[in-house]
Parts: structure tokens; C-alpha cells; sequence
């Protein structure tokens, strides 16, 4: 008798195929003594369309809804049936004992499998493998300690209830804005307060008035001093009172009367959890949240060299510990050598900084495995990501940060003025960045006076809110209070409950909202469209609020953890679903396209839309029946070679080309190609470096050799 293993991609299934020794090949899996390793492609089953239920919902119609099933269907994934297929038949194997689940370890993995297990009806004991990476020693490890499936039950209830809220609420909002404006119009308990957000923080911009405000600047020993009032503000918005300061301080001397140094110290950043990470991705290298979240994938399941990166953890557990070792002798070969070399010369010291069971949930930080990475395999961004979480992953374990901190004050007429400086103490974990310079002040004594050279009247004007560009986005939806009024009961929710969405879902609702045209690009920076703003006129006041998903995510909590029913809060659903229907229907508003063309679509005829889309301009059908969608221009990740700014593909077929639009470089599609192959066949030097490195530890082996000592033997005797 033999057990089943489902994982939830091929990769990960294969890697967990070959520690089990299953090494036959069979259609959908593969097969050793003891196991059969099969998987799915992410779902392969899911809620079924209004459509399958009754087929008149084919035609959206205001007065079908709201479409409310008794009992929700799930139905097979047409574009991924036939591995659906495979692994029902090995399911349903008579050889088969029983079955573990392989799929991630989180809410989301639980449903994928319960919901093929469910769909074939097959009843067989079920245990669950529960790993944070899928190196072999993880997957080792991990079925030494299988859990019995039973245990997240309660876990799988909460993914399904999330599924149907949102099928229930998503399908009949969408239908009815879709219907009663006759527009492509979507919405959703995540996506429509995201977007409101983003109109708030437009509408602060677009009513920011800029307020002139003024300093004085004296420049004395060819140091700058800051005028500084006695609240420790280094500007006022009084001009007379500037100007009346610097009419009294001309030809009056300048006496320093204090010198105060503190001695202060910056642990180092947390590990990264996934939000976290796409921030900087996006601060740092222009990555989108799900650009980012790709890279993690592949880094996590092709490479193996990073653990499970949908976390929203930043901490690790205490059974960790005993693998950094490990972990940071499988790090080197790279630019940090040094750095981990000394971190290995002394005992490693469990820190609070980065060790907390009691904030670990599901999965803990991002941090390497003990799999060596070859750089040699990495794309640009799968280099950079890395990169970016082995140095964080390197901070935690150096010394903080330290440095004196000098603050020099004058007095001129009984205005004081300051002058700041630091000198660092210890580097620490700053060796990995080397942001901070040192700025070291003349040594000055108290009650000293100094010529005044020069003295400058600074004027400036105070700055708007900056757009949302992603990584300010992924913020505000990791914590939306600062954007909403909300008392405090319900802000405290908010916090608890991870604001919007979950580190796993907020790349694919920032997608979502750029592919439905609610939102758009200017450089980094986030627009709403004139689309944007209108949906949330249409759209009922309850479904733009982030308090909704706030209490969503509670109850979804609570029935994770056995303390609320699955069908009480799939009824209250219901009933919420009824009421906003209500609302729509009921409804004054209109809705009208201002960005229509005069171009016709070339499969129904209607006229088409201009829109910018995520990666460029783009034209799509107005009829929300069609479908059609045509590129203008596409921004790629390819760099001009001149200024460094993205690439943007335009023309078709052979008369496609890269245009930079800052500095005006152009190439043909065939010249790009043709020089993408010359870069790719150039050695990568990270690899150059390892594979000396490499060689110099093989020389060291062989003179060290007993074999090396008998030659030199040899050779004295000569």
C-alpha cells in the first residue's frame, strides 16, 4: 500500500517526489516503493459561475439578482482539467492508503487541496505536510512530523468562507454596476477601498495650498548654522520676524554656549516579511508588488535558496536557530564573503531583534535556506531580490549601528543657532549599506566666538502629500487608518487584522484595479482615472470603506481559530449581499465614458477605449459584452543604454521597436535580440569570483595533501 503526496505546483511536487525516492514517471505524478508525488497548477477546482448554476444568468440582467445558491458549486478548471484528471485516478488507486497534503502551508493551500480531495468525492485517512521551504533537509524533516489534516479543519473553513464572501458580494456588486450603467465596471470588499484611498489622497493633493515659510542660515569657520526657535523649529512662516531677526543679529558676535555629544545606537532593520520586501523592491528597483512576488516564487520553488515568501511574519522561531549555520555557510560564494566569514568566527547569540515565537503565525521571515545559490542561474531581478534578503538576513546577526551625536549651539543677540554632526563609534550592519557618512565638526569650546562670514535668508515652500506610487500603496494597505476616519475600536480592528488584504492577495488587487482601468502609472506614481473616480459614485458608501474587510478578516479569524461558525458568517453575507443590490438598483447616479475614440472595434464594431494600462497604452472595446483588446505602446523592464530608463515597445510584427521616451534611443526588435545574446554569453562576475575561489580551495587541498608532502619530499631529494 502506498501514500499520496499533493503538492501545489510541479517544481515543488518533483522536489518532494525526489526525497521520497519516487523516481517512475506516471501520468500527472511520479512513483517510488512507499509514495506517489502528484500536484495540482494552483487550483484546479473553484466556486462555479452564476452561469452553471441556471443558464439564464448567462445574460446579465438587473433583475436576476441578487444570485444567491443554496448550496455553492465547485466545478474543475477547463484549462487545467486534464491534471485534474491524473490526480483524481491516483486518488482513487485502490493501492492508495491515504494522502498527504503537500500544498502550501497557508489559507489559501488548504483550499486548493480540500477542494480536489472534496471533488472526488475520495474518503481516505489525511495528514499534512507543514514546511516554510522546499529544500530536502525541510521536506526531510517535515514528514518526520507529519500533522494529522483534522488539525486545520478550522483553517480550511476560513478559506472557504472568505471564497464565497467574496464570490457573493463580488459577482452581484459587479453584475449590478455592470448592468445598470452598462459599463465594465468591478468591485470588490478589498479593491473598492484601495481605490478610495487613492482618490483621498488625490483630492489632498488637488487641495493642498502651499504656505511660504523662511530661515537663516549662518555660515561662520565655513561651517552652515541653522537659526533655530525655541520650540527646536529650524523655519517660522513670518517673514517680517526673519527678517527683523537677521536686521538684529548684523555686527553682533557669535558666542557658542553649549557642546552636547550622546552616544546613540540603530539595532538593525527586521527580517523581511513579503510586504516589506515589495516595498523596497519598489523604492529600489521600480518592482511591482507582483513583479516582486514572481521573483519570490521562483527564488523559493525553482532556485530553492529562499523560504516560503508569503509571510507576513518578520520574525523567526527558536527551532530556527540551530540552522543559521548552515544557512549562512550555504550564503557565501558572493559579495559578502567577509562579512559571513566573521559572522561564523564567533558564537551566534539569539537576539529578540529577529527571534519571537510569539509573533510567528503560519510562517516566519524571509530569510536564505541552507541551499547554495548558483548566481550563474539568476535573472537580473532574481540577483537583486536575493540580494536584497541575504543582506537583511546578514544585519540581524551583526552589531548595531553606533555613533556620537554632536549638537553645537551659538548664540548671536539671543537667537540661537545649531549646528549637528555625527561620528560613528562602530559601523555594525551598516557595512552592508554604507548610507550613513560620517560628518565630523571642528572641535569648538564653550563661550568661543567666531567671525560671521555670511548671513542668508532661506525661503521655502511647504510640500503636498506625494502620490501612491506601489511601495506607499502596499503601506497605507498594510495600515489604512491614517486614511480614513474610523473611531478607535474599529482602527484597532484594522491594525489586528492586517489591514487590507493579505500579504499574499495586495499584488493582485494593485493589478487588478490597473487591468480594469481604475487606476494608472504617471512614472512611479498612481493616478485614479476618471473611470476610477466614477465607480466610487456608483459604488455603495458600506464597499469603499476599509472597516468592511477589517471585520471580514475578524470573523475569518475566528473561524480559523473554532470560534465562529462557517454558516453563520456566510449568512450574514447573504443578507449584506441583499442590501447592497438594493442600493445600486436604487441608485440616481450615471456613468460616461470620456475617453472614447473614434476608432471602431474590429470584432463588434463598437468604438474603442484609449486606456493605460500597468505597462503602457493600450486601446480596449467600449461594448462590455467585447472583449477586445489591442497595444499601443508596451513598457518593458529592458534599460536604454544612455539615460537607464524602462524601454517602451512599440510597432508590430517585424516592425517592432524599443523607444526610450526620455532620451529618444531606438532600436529594432532584431538589433535588441541580437545584443541580448552577446550580454548572456558574457560570464557573470559573481560566478567568475566563486568559481577562483572555488579553484584557489582546491590548490589549498592538494598542497595540504599527504600526496603534496611526499612530492616535496621527492623534490628535496633531487
Amino acid at each position: 500500500m502506498k501514500t499520496l503526496v499533493l503538492a501545489e505546483k510541479p517544481s515543488v511536487g518533483k522536489d518532494i517526489a525526489r526525497v521520497l525516492q519516487c523516481q517512475k514517471n506516471i501520468q500527472g505524478g511520479l512513483e517510488g516503493k512507499q509514495y506517489i508525488v502528484t500536484w495540482a497548477l494552483g487550483h484546479l477546482v473553484t466556486l462555479a459561475d452564476p452561469e452553471q448554476y441556471d443558464k439564464k444568468y448567462q445574460k446579465w440582467q438587473l433583475e436576476d439578482l441578487p444570485i444567491m445558491p443554496d448550496k455553492m458549486k465547485t466545478v474543475v478548471i477547463k484549462q487545467t482539467s486534464h491534471q485534474y484528471n491524473n490526480v483524481k485516478k491516483l486518488l482513487e488507486r485502490k493501492d492508495v492508503k491515504d494522502i498527504v497534503i503537500a500544498t502550501d502551508a497557508g489559507r489559501e493551500g488548504e483550499l486548493v487541496a480540500r477542494w480536489i480531495i472534496y471533488k472526488t468525492h475520495v474518503k481516505k485517512p489525511m495528514k499534512r505536510l507543514w514546511i516554510s521551504s522546499v529544500t530536502d533537509k525541510a521536506i526531510k524533516e517535515g514528514f518526520q512530523h507529519l500533522k494529522d489534516a483534522s488539525s486545520y479543519d478550522a483553517l480550511y473553513y476560513s478559506a472557504y468562507s472568505r471564497s464565497v464572501a467574496d464570490w457573493l458580494v463580488g459577482i452581484n456588486a459587479s453584475r449590478a454596476l455592470t448592468c445598470k450603467y452598462n459599463a465594465q465596471l468591478s468591485c470588490g470588499r478589498v479593491q473598492t477601498p484601495t481605490l478610495a484611498m487613492i482618490a483621498m489622497q488625490e483630492d489632498k493633493i488637488r487641495n493642498f495650498k502651499p504656505k511660504n515659510h523662511y530661515g537663516i542660515q549662518i555660515l561662520a569657520d565655513n561651517q552652515k548654522w541653522t537659526y533655530t526657535t525655541n520650540k527646536n523649529e529650524t523655519y517660522i512662516f513670518n517673514e517680517k520676524i526673519i527678517d527683523e531677526i537677521i536686521s538684529n543679529i548684523k555686527n553682533k558676535p557669535f558666542e557658542i554656549i553649549d557642546i552636547q555629544t550622546t552616544h546613540k545606537k540603530k539595532q538593525p532593520p527586521l527580517l523581511y516579511d513579503l510586504t516589506e520586501l515589495q516595498r523596497d523592491a519598489n523604492k529600489i528597483y521600480g518592482y511591482s508588488a507582483s513583479e516582486t512576488l514572481d521573483i519570490m516564487q521562483s527564488l523559493y520553488e525553482y532556485h530553492k535558496v529562499l523560504t516560503y515568501p508569503r509571510t507576513d511574519s518578520r520574525y523567526l522561531t527558536d527551532d530556527i536557530v540551530p540552522t543559521l549555520k548552515d544557512r549562512l555557510q550555504a550564503s557565501l560564494g558572493g559579495d559578502y564573503d567577509n562579512i559571513i566569514d566573521d559572522i561564523l568566527s564567533k558564537p551566534i547569540i539569539k537576539k529578540k531583534n529577529y527571534v519571537n515565537n510569539s509573533k510567528v503565525s503560519d510562517h516566519h521571515a524571509i530569510i536564505p535556506t541552507e541551499e547554495s545559490p548558483y548566481f550563474g542561474q539568476f535573472n537580473d531581478g532574481e540577483r537583486k531580490i536575493y540580494d536584497l534578503v541575504l543582506k537583511r538576513f546578514l544585519s540581524v546577526l551583526m552589531n548595531d549601528y553606533q555613533y556620537d551625536s554632536t549638537t553645537i549651539t551659538a548664540v548671536v543677540n539671543s537667537y540661537h543657532f545649531k549646528l549637528q554632526g555625527i561620528t560613528i563609534t562602530q559601523l555594525g550592519y551598516q557595512q552592508l549599506y554604507k548610507n550613513d557618512k560620517e560628518n565630523t565638526l571642528p572641535l569648538y569650546k564653550i563661550h568661543q566666538k567666531l567671525p560671521i562670514i555670511s548671513i542668508n535668508k532661506i525661503t521655502g515652500q511647504t510640500n503636498p502629500p506625494a502620490y501612491f506610487n506601489e511601495a506607499s500603496l502596499l503601506s497605507a494597505m498594510e495600515n489604512p487608518t491614517r486614511y480614513i476616519q474610523g473611531d478607535k475600536a474599529l482602527n484597532k480592528t484594522l491594525i489586528e487584522t492586517g489591514g487590507l488584504g493579505t500579504v499574499a492577495t495586495r499584488a493582485d488587487i494593485i493589478d487588478k484595479l490597473f487591468n480594469s482601468y481604475l487606476i494608472e502609472k504617471h512614472g512611479q506614481d498612481i493616478h485614479i482615472t476618471s473611470k476610477g473616480k466614477q465607480l466610487l459614485k456608483l459604488v455603495p458608501e458600506d464597499l469603499k470603506s476599509p472597516e468592511l474587510t477589517a471585520k471580514w478578516e475578524q470573523d475569518l479569524s475566528l473561524i480559523a481559530h473554532k470560534k465562529k461558525y462557517s454558516n453563520d458568517f456566510i449568512n450574514e453575507i447573504r443578507k449584506y449581499t441583499i442590501t447592497l443590490i438594493d442600493e445600486i438598483n436604487h441608485s440616481q447616479q450615471t456613468f460616461k465614458h470620456d475617453n472614447m475614440t473614434h476608432k471602431k472595434c474590429p470584432k463588434c464594431g463598437n468604438y474603442l477605449l484609449e486606456v493605460n494600462g500597468k505597462k503602457g497604452k493600450r486601446l480596449v472595446c467600449s461594448s462590455r459584452e467585447c472583449n477586445y483588446k489591442e497595444n499601443i505602446s508596451l513598457v518593458t523592464n529592458a534599460r536604454c543604454p544612455n539615460c537607464h530608463k524602462k524601454l517602451e515597445l512599440v510597432g508590430k510584427d517585424d516592425k517592432q521597436m524599443f523607444v526610450c521616451k526620455t532620451c529618444g534611443y531606438r532600436i529594432t526588435m532584431k538589433q535588441f535580440k541580437k545584443d541580448k545574446e552577446v550580454r548572456q554569453n558574457m560570464a557573470n562576475k559573481t560566478d567568475v569570483k566563486k568559481y577562483l575561489k572555488q579553484q584557489n580551495q582546491n590548490t589549498q587541498d592538494i598542497e595540504d595533501s599527504p600526496f603534496a608532502a611526499l612530492l616535496a619530499i621527492k623534490d628535496d631529494l633531487k
